[in-house]
């Protein structure tokens, strides 16, 4: 096995880590930093893409000074990032022009409502996502609508539209570059899953042009080479990977019917279904590439709730009752039970199966004996529900009884919250050694593009398992409290409604 020195981009959606791993995929060094988000009304959420440029610049220099190395030194880059979040810029000047509109952004829910009747079904069987605002062609309509003279320069065109890991490769490749990965373009809402190309029909119906869209490649592969100017050398780009793909990767998640479960800003459930799209426009669930390699395109079954770890980051900045996300869990283990509070965490609507943009997050079953503990364990609590909602439907459209999840992200390293996931689910639970799967898929990926190994099985041979959780309580105990949270969420629906 060859040395290595891989260098992975982890771009999420509240900040960049840049890591360098070894052909082991031990890290040998690493640095963090979160990026700003802008609120200007309460359904908008946006970044600066010059902001997220200027921080992943500054962690690959913090990461490479680490370990040690030149720039020359790096082997290949891989690239994982949050999802369907819209970049657009200036072909003739490399910027944006607007902030980036994020994927939790609702600004677009009206026009959703307008669409759903024409084209609800129509683009839910096409796409694979059920009509909603993290359609990035949406946003795209309302940037084109919106900001002054985009309409102009789009049909001129001199715009370029990206997600995040077209935003990064159009920089580090100083404009060479107009990629987007398979996996990211199959969660842009502009995707079409049957024809394996853009959904044009879809587009011309918002009057976005297609020449605003990236190439697609594969997930692994030759994705551009970097400019020596913006990186101090040429190295190539061997992988871009949306972050839940790259985590069901790591995960080891290569046989239809095999889970991962990932707990970051929101939690996703993710199961490969084999080599042929999925799509159950009844089922509130997403059909997407999970990957293309060597041309070779597999796709997932997937449930989400945008706002879980969001949830948590809110009782720390919003309600103050904690000081840090970890301190989540002392906090709930000082009370037995939720106390009948349920904390339903719609920050931004609810996803799958509801797909209900006017949801808001709701605090229910309050009584004057109500602690901050049991207002961090319904918290907690609530992230399990959310996956809940959509567990069963899974199993069913894919036709795979669900028996074992795969866990990863911050959150996965609280032992409560695994164990309640067990319990509420009924299933195993497993955590691997290393709970940052979204950046180990992508070191992996690179790798493989790169000959460091000569087979999945072989990269996937670095990674070990940590803990295994079982279930533990009753199935009536289990049923009653899902009973009480579905009650709970059906007076959180429509809250925002006009």
């Amino acid at each position: 096995m060859p040395k290595a020195n891989l260098l992975v981009i982890d771009a999420g959606t509240t900040g960049i880590r840049a890591l360098v791993v070894d052909e082991t995929t031990t890290v040998l060094a690493q640095s963090y930093t979160e990026f700003p988000q802008y609120h200007p009304a309460p359904d908008r959420v946006e970044q600066d893409a010059d902001e997220i440029w200027d921080a992943a610049s500054l962690m690959i220099e913090r990461a490479l000074a680490e370990a040690g190395l030149a720039p020359a030194e790096v082997t290949a880059i891989g690239i994982t990032n949050q999802r369907a979040t819209t970049v657009v810029w200036d072909r003739r000047t490399g910027q944006p022009i607007t902030r980036a509109i994020v994927w939790q952004d609702t600004r677009t829910a009206d026009r959703v409502a307008e669409l759903a009747d024409e084209w609800g079904q129509q683009a839910y069987s096409r796409t694979g996502w059920a009509l909603a605002p993290v359609y990035s062609s949406l946003s795209l309509e309302w940037i084109l609508n919106n900001v002054d003279g985009a309409q102009e320069l789009a049909d001129a065109g001199h715009l370029a539209f990206g997600t995040i890991d077209s935003w990064l490769i159009y920089r580090l490749t100083g404009g060479a570059s107009h990629v987007i990965s398979a996996s990211n373009a199959s969660v842009t809402g502009s995707y079409d899953l049957l024809t394996d190309d853009w959904y044009g029909d879809w587009l011309a119906a918002l009057g976005v042009p297609l020449s605003l869209y990236p190439t697609v490649c594969d997930d692994a592969g030759n994705l551009g080479v970097t400019s020596a100017a913006e990186f101090g050398a040429q190295v190539p780009i061997r992988s871009a990977i949306a972050d839940q793909h790259s985590a069901l990767f790591a995960q080891g998640c290569l046989e239809p019917g095999s889970v991962k479960c990932t707990h970051g800003t929101g939690t996703f459930l993710d199961m490969n279904i084999g080599d042929k799209p999925v799509i159950d426009t009844s089922s509130g669930l997403t059909c997407q590439i999970a990957w293309r390699i060597n041309g070779t395109t597999l796709y997932a079954l997937e449930g989400y709730a945008a706002s879980t770890g969001a949830a948590v980051q809110w009782l720390r900045d919003g309600a103050g009752i904690i000081e840090t996300s970890a301190e989540s869990e002392t906090l709930a283990r000082s009370v037995p039970d939720n106390g009948g509070v349920y904390f339903v965490p719609a920050l931004t609507g609810l996803s799958a199966p509801y797909w209900d943009s006017y949801a808001r997050g709701m605090i229910i079953g309050i009584t004057p004996g109500t602690t901050r503990g049991h207002l961090a364990r319904a918290t907690l609590e609530g992230i399990v529900y959310s996956v809940r909602d959509f567990i069963d439907t899974m199993a069913r459209v894919s036709g795979n009884q669900i028996l074992q999840i795969a866990v990863d992200g911050g959150a996965s390293r609280n032992d409560l919250l695994m164990q309640f996931q067990a319990d509420q689910l009924g299933v195993r639970v497993v955590r691997p050694a290393n709970t940052e799967a979204t950046s180990v898929g992508a070191a992996l990926l690179a790798g493989l593009a790169s000959g460091i190994w000569a087979t999945q099985a072989e990269a996937l041979a670095t990674q070990s398992i940590a803990s295994v959780f079982e279930p533990s309580i009753a199935e009536p105990v289990r049923a009653e409290l899902y009973r009480n949270w579905t009650s709970a969420v059906t007076r959180a629906q429509g809250w925002a409604k006009k």
